[in-house]
């Protein structure tokens, strides 16, 4: 089986069909003809670096440590008036 060399234009196509129309791999490599270790070689080259689009870290964290501080006082709430109702039954 001979090597196909392919313009950056038709890699680049074949990287858009995955990462932005969302289509899986095996079926654009089943559909162009190219192996599935070559597209994963070209989302390597021209991919975009970032991890997953339209996902803000740092807004994500500031929600997590929020959600984090408010269940922390909820716990200690329930904590004192577990420690309230136990002093008064007795």
């Amino acid at each position: 089986m001979g090597t196909s060399n392919y313009s950056d234009e038709f890699k680049r196509d074949a990287v858009h069909q995955i990462t932005v129309r969302g289509y899986p791999v095996r079926e654009v490599s089943r559909r162009l003809g190219v192996s599935t270790y070559s597209l994963y070689k070209w989302l390597k080259v021209f991919g975009e670096p970032t991890s997953k689009p339209g996902v803000d870290h740092e807004a994500e964290n500031r929600r997590l440590k929020r959600e984090l501080a408010r269940v922390t006082e909820e716990r200690d709430i329930l904590k004192k008036a577990t420690a309230y109702f136990a002093r008064e039954s007795q």
